[in-house]
Formats: structure tokens, C-alpha cells, sequence
């Protein structure tokens, strides 16, 4: 049986005003309450409405925690906490009562929290007031982010957008980012529909009131209406009225174009529900917004709101817009997104049915993807990922089950050593070797003697030290890639001590077995993993046309079949091109120092200078972590080997929704689906071209399909923690 996960939840954020980041904390618990979740949502400052707070008093699970109250701070009096207070008020709450995720926004109040390491590795921060450009992103800021992620369980970002950008400047955040867009609420009552826009016109804008919002131009949208012949009135609802340093006045001049303003109806700050209420009862929702924020990479919580009402709503044209709503949406404010273009688009509303119900319709099915009851999914999968269920035998054990891993490079091992650390039952420790032949022998030794199992990864040196030093009792599992075959050490390994040996592919526990002679009982096959979850990623405009290939370093990649592939196509449709992401050969020492492999890469590069059909056609981007976000890009993925024993490359690629073109290199076709293997360079260059836009798609989602049924990590893990609980 499942245990209870118990969730901290804290925002920088008070929770008496009604804003985006306040309405966050608000729809964040009641999704963990829905998910299941035992939650304490910690108040930044002593509640003084309840218009927040009241509605999740009665949700399962759910309690408040005010500092203020529980005097978790002497001397705090009225005041709203500060982070370094708040980081204090979390640690002292962890000490009552331990929790299993903390949950938190805002920069400076993580950063405070991950200084001390108290909570490493549970910290769930949700990021959205980070540098979201090259020149905000200083030395500091980036220290800070990086912290983060080595923190981190996991990083929620709000947009693709933004976990890519994060991605791309801390390599640290790879993996770890994952998608938690804005969650709206589903109206507790069914908005009415209207035959028609009401005279005059209702326009409504709820939430905070600040320079960039655009909300003091917006009360003169009556008067602007009036001079274009729509009788008009804004109504607003909401009670924060930002105090900005770089518009002296502002709030002065903001609370009297409320309070004064012919046309403006200002509602105040109202319960959730009601503001709800107030808004389904209008026409039209307003996110226009300054131009200065179009390249924000947050979304329009406002957006969502009013869509699940039913609502249109006049915003800029931004990329996030257009992701969520087309390109092609009615009621983008145009031109340089001024007030009279903003009324322009409200009046356009009116004289043009059609394009309001369009609009309307587009507001509504984009909300339909943020309900709190798809949040509460979306909670419940990363939760069942992060805490897996132990398997029965292992809880029925007297003491935990010691699993020691050992290796010179982990890199295939860290989704399954991440699920070994999470599982409850398990106790693993790691030796990690400083180079494939050199370790500390005690370290080793150590760990042979208190591991139950030992699981060794690649069937070098390490493999054929922990096979001599074997505990009896224990078990011994080693993982077999490729390179090993074609080395001494198999030969030297004492396979009488070895339980299992795990191959990746069929073709190569088949070669195993043929060349070591071992006992066909002891050879298992279990694929790579492939986070799926993380790759399943929007394809960016223009990724049907663009083929990828990772890894080109040794020659045996064959860099220069891909180039035939991409000259062919590129013979039909100059748009062809190719990305390649890699380190470059001479980055390694083992094989820059051949003569032959230099020749290939010298014979590639002046290829490429001087073929016309390749002129600006291949472009290189840098090695690291950032495979999925690279992959949004790519539109197919090429294997064009010599020789493989898996190749992780085409299966990342058809986890991402981009279609494999494989060349027929020794067991492919026990890994992959033949209908993606291709005799030669022109049959798949062919393949590619004839699939055209639809047929690409298409078959995009099969490979996907096919990928998350074979290698996901889901699956994977789940093999091998049968051999670690196997007898």
C-alpha cells in the first residue's frame, strides 16, 4: 500500500492581494490536494482576507500554516516574511514534521533555502522571475540558478520556452525541468450564453494593476470606444496596485482612474469564484500588455481564466500566444500594440461575429488543457515517478536491500541509479572509478563486503575485480555495451561469480555468448532507457526539414553517409539541412592520435567547404545535455553506422516525435522497427523526402508510440529492479 506524500508549500507571494503568482499557490495546493498530497501551505504574511486561503480550508489534507500564528518567529508582529525568514520558518517545520517535496516560488527565496543543503533533493521550485535574456543572465544570476538545479528535485517551468532557455544555460537543469503550466479553475456554475455582446459592451480585466499591464491606459478604452461608435464600460476586479519605483505616480493616478474614470467599474478585490462570476457576465477579457513583455516566457494566466468562461480575449501577438492560440487567432492587438491599435481590436470585436467566436473558441479549448484536474495528472505521474512503489519482496524484507553499483562512466546508468536511490527498501552506495583501470581497492572492498547486490557497469576492469572479490551470498550483475567484446577483460572475468550479465540488444548477447562461451542463462537482454517524458517535446517551425544526427566521433558514425543523405535531399529541396550535435573527433585524444580517423574527418570537413550542395547546409552545435530542447528542431534523426550495439540517438529522436532513418548496421532490425531501416544513403534519403508534412507527423507520433512501449524509462527501470529482487 502507498503512503501519504506530505508537501511544503511556499510562495513569495501574500496571499491577502489577488494576483497570478498569489492565484499559483492557491491552485498549486488544491492540485497536490487532488493528487493526493498531505499539504501545508505556509502564509508569507498574517491573513487578512480569506478570498485565497478560505477555499482550500476544507480540502482533503490541506492545512495553513501561519508562522505569525504558530510562532515559529518571535517578534514577526504583522509583518510579511522575509526569505531568510522564510527559509528558517521551512527548516523548523521540516524538524516537527519531515516532508517529502518542498514546493517553492520565487529566485530569492530558493536560493536562501538551498544555502544550508537541509533540503537537497527534495525542493520542487517553480521559476518564473529568472533572466530571461542573454544580457540578464550575469555571472551572479547564473551562480544562483545553477545552486538551484544541483538542489533541485525538480524545476517546474511554466512555458517549453522557458525550461528551454533554462536548459540551455545551466547544463545542471537538464533532466531535472519539467512542464507545470498555469492551472484555472473549472466555474463553479455554467456561464450564460449570450446571443449577442451587451449595450454597452462589457470589457473586464481581474488582477493586479501595474504600469506593464497596460491597466491605467485601459480605463480610456470606453472613451476611445465611443469615438468609434461602441458604447463601452471596463470592469475591473482586483485590489493590487503596484508601488513601481520607475513610474512615480502610478498609484496615485491608478487609484484614481478607478475610482473616476466615466465608463470603469472597479469591483474591488473579490473571492476567486466571485471575481469569476463578475467576469463571465462580460463580453470581452483584456491581457493587452506594454509591448516590453512580448518576450516574456511565461503565459497569460488571465488568458486561461477567461477562456474557461467562455471568454475572448484581446492580448498581443507574442510566440507563447501564437503557440497557444494559432497564428491565425482573430483578436491579436496589431501594429505596435498601442491604445488606439487595442481599441481598434475591441471594436473589430464587435463589427466581426465570426472572429469573436472564433477567438472565443480558441480561450476555451487552450483552458481546457489547463484545468486543475489536468494539473492534478500532471502532479500525480511526476510524484509516481519521483517515489516509486517498492516491489513486494523487497518490503518484506527484514532490513533494507544493499545495492552497490560500481563503474568508471555512468553516464547510461543515471535514470536507473536515480530510480534505485528513490525506491523505498533500497539502499545503494556508489564506487565510482576515476578511469576505466584505476580505483581505490578498500573503497571496493568495502563495498563488496556489504552489498547484497552489486551491479557493475561496463564488462571492463571493474567487472573483472568485483567478479575476484565476490562476497558469498551476494550477487553480481554487470552490463555489457559494445567496446568490451573486442578487450581482454571478458576473457579475465570469473563468470562462475556473475549472476547476470545484461547486454542492450539481442544481435549483442547473441555475440557475447558466441564469443565468451558463458552459459546462454546467464545473458539478458535490457534496452538502454530513453526518458521519454522529457523528450516529448513541440516541434519548432521548420523541424520537418531538418535531419540531426548526435555523435559523429569515431569514424565508424560514418558523418559522411549522412552528408550523402542530406545532398540528395537537398538536390530536390534546398530548405533540407542538417544539425549536428557533438563533440568535435579531435576532443578525443584516443582517436585524433589514428592517422585513419583524421583522414575521414579531414576528407569530411573539405567535403563540406566544397560541396555546393552543402554550402550552409550543415550546422554543428555544441556537446551537452540539452538533447531534448536540441531535438525540438529536428525533424528526423539519422543512424548511419557502421557498427552499433543500440544506438541511443534514434530513439531519443523518435521519443521527441521526429521520424528514425537507419542504414542496416548489424541488429538494427532486433531494435527498431524495419520500416525505419533503409538499404542505403539515397533509399533513405527517399524514404524522407516522400513523407511529405502530413505523412511526417504521422509517422512522428508511431515513433513515438513505439519508443515509450519499448524503452521508456518506466519500463526499464522496472527490468532491472527485477534483477536486483530476483534470486
Amino acid at each position: 500500500m502507498s503512503r501519504t506524500l506530505r508537501a511544503l508549500v511556499y510562495g513569495d507571494v501574500d496571499l491577502n492581494l489577488i494576483d497570478g503568482s498569489a492565484v499559483w499557490a492557491q491552485s498549486t495546493v488544491q492540485a497536490l490536494s487532488r493528487a493526493g498530497c498531505a499539504t501545508r501551505l505556509v502564509l508569507k504574511s498574517p491573513v487578512r482576507t480569506g478570498r485565497l486561503t478560505d477555499p482550500l480550508a476544507g480540502l482533503p489534507g490541506v492545512t495553513l500554516v501561519s508562522p505569525h500564528e504558530e510562532r515559529l518567529l518571535p517578534g514577526l508582529g504583522g509583518r510579511p516574511l522575509s526569505p531568510v525568514q522564510a527559509a528558517q520558518a521551512l527548516a523548523r517545520l521540516d524538524e516537527d514534521d519531515p516532508c517529502d517535496l518542498l514546493v517553492l516560488r520565487g529566485r530569492r527565496l530558493v536560493t536562501q533555502s538551498v544555502a544550508d543543503g537541509r533540503f537537497d533533493g527534495r525542493i520542487w521550485a517553480y521559476l518564473t522571475d529568472i533572466p530571461q535574456s542573454a544580457a540578464e543572465m550575469t555571472g551572479a544570476a547564473h551562480a544562483d540558478l545553477t545552486r538551484i538545479a544541483r538542489a533541485a528535485h525538480r524545476l517546474l517551468c511554466q512555458t517549453e520556452e522557458l525550461r528551454c532557455l533554462l536548459e540551455t544555460w545551466v547544463p545542471e537543469a537538464c533532466g531535472k525541468c519539467v512542464l507545470s503550466p498555469p492551472a484555472v479553475p473549472e466555474p463553479g456554475f455554467e456561464p450564460a450564453d449570450q446571443d449577442g455582446p451587451h449595450d454597452p459592451l462589457r470589457l473586464v480585466y481581474t488582477g493586479k494593476f501595474a504600469p506593464r499591464w497596460n491597466t491605467l491606459p485601459m480605463t480610456r478604452l470606453p472613451e476611445l470606444l465611443a469615438e468609434r461608435g461602441v458604447p463601452a464600460e471596463l470592469h475591473t476586479v482586483g485590489d493590487k496596485i503596484h508601488d513601481d519605483p520607475g513610474h512615480p505616480g502610478f498609484r496615485t493616478d491608478m487609484a484614481r482612474a478607478l475610482a473616476g474614470t466615466p465608463g470603469v467599474r472597479h469591483h474591488g478585490g473579490r473571492p476567486r469564484e466571485e471575481a469569476m462570476r463578475i467576469a463571465a457576465d462580460c463580453d470581452l477579457g483584456l491581457g493587452w500588455r506594454d509591448p516590453v513583455l512580448d518576450s516574456s516566457l511565461e503565459l497569460s494566466t488571465k488568458v486561461l481564466e477567461f477562456g474557461a468562461l467562455g471568454l475572448p480575449v484581446v492580448l498581443n501577438r507574442t510566440p507563447a500566444h501564437e503557440a497557444l492560440l494559432g497564428a491565425d487567432y482573430p483578436l491579436f492587438v496589431p501594429g505596435r500594440a498601442g491604445l488606439d491599435d487595442a481599441a481598434d481590436t475591441v471594436a473589430r470585436a464587435v463589427r466581426e461575429p465570426r472572429a469573436r467566436r472564433l477567438a472565443a473558441d480558441r480561450c476555451r479549448e487552450a483552458a481546457r488543457h489547463h484545468t486543475l484536474d489536468a494539473a492534478a495528472a500532471r502532479w500525480r505521474a511526476q510524484l509516481a515517478r519521483a517515489f516509486p512503489a517498492a516491489p513486494g519482496e523487497v518490503l518484506a524484507r527484514a532490513r533494507p536491500l544493499r545495492v552497490g553499483v560500481a563503474g568508471h562512466d555512468l553516464k547510461f546508468l543515471t535514470r536507473i541509479l536515480d530510480h534505485f536511490r528513490a525506491l523505498p527498501g533500497l539502499d545503494v552506495r556508489v564506487d565510482a572509478w576515476p578511469a576505466l583501470s584505476r580505483h581505490d581497492p578498500d573503497t571496493s572492498r568495502e563495498l563488496a563486503d556489504w552489498a547484497d547486490v552489486v551491479v557493475v557497469e561496463w564488462c571492463g576492469p571493474a567487472a573483472v575485480w568485483y567478479s575476484r572479490h565476490k562476497r558469498r551470498g551476494s550477487r553480481l550483475v554487470v552490463r555489457l555495451h559494445r567496446f568490451e567484446l573486442d578487450a581482454p577483460w571478458p576473457r579475465q572475468i570469473d563468470i562462475d561469480a556473475v549472476d547476470r550479465v545484461v547486454c542492450v540488444s539481442p544481435y549483442y548477447a547473441r555475440r557475447t555468448r558466441e564469443h565468451t562461451g558463458w552459459p546462454a542463462s546467464k545473458v539478458v537482454v535490457v534496452s538502454n532507457w530513453v526518458d521519454t517524458d522529457q523528450l516529448d517535446r513541440p516541434k519548432a517551425p521548420g523541424a520537418h526539414h531538418r535531419l540531426g544526427m548526435i555523435g559523429i566521433a569515431p569514424s565508424r558514425k560514418r558523418l559522411d553517409l549522412g552528408l550523402d543523405v542530406l545532398e540528395a535531399l537537398r538536390a530536390r529541396d534546398p530548405r533540407w539541412h542538417l544539425s549536428v550535435k557533438s563533440k568535435p573527433p579531435w576532443e578525443y585524444w584516443w582517436i585524433w592520435n589514428k592517422p585513419e580517423e583524421r583522414a575521414h574527418y579531414d576528407a569530411v570537413l573539405r567535403r563540406m567547404q566544397t560541396s555546393p550542395l552543402l554550402d550552409g547546409a550543415v550546422v554543428f552545435d555544441a556537446f551537452g545535455p540539452d538533447v531534448a530542447g536540441w531535438l525540438r528542431r529536428v525533424g528526423h534523426v539519422l543512424s548511419t553506422s557502421d557498427d552499433e550495439s543500440f544506438h541511443l540517438a534514434p530513439a531519443e529522436g523518435m521519443a521527441s516525435g521526429a521520424v528514425p532513418a537507419l542504414l542496416p548496421w548489424p541488429g538494427a532490425d532486433e531494435i527498431y522497427d524495419r520500416r525505419w531501416i533503409h538499404d542505403g544513403p539515397e533509399a533513405m534519403a527517399e524514404a524522407i523526402a516522400s513523407l511529405g508534412e502530413d505523412g511526417w507527423r504521422s509517422a512522428g507520433e508511431l515513433a513515438r508510440t513505439q519508443v515509450r512501449e519499448g524503452f521508456s524509462v518506466e519500463r526499464v527501470t522496472e527490468a532491472w529492479t527485477e534483477l536486483l529482487v530476483s534470486g
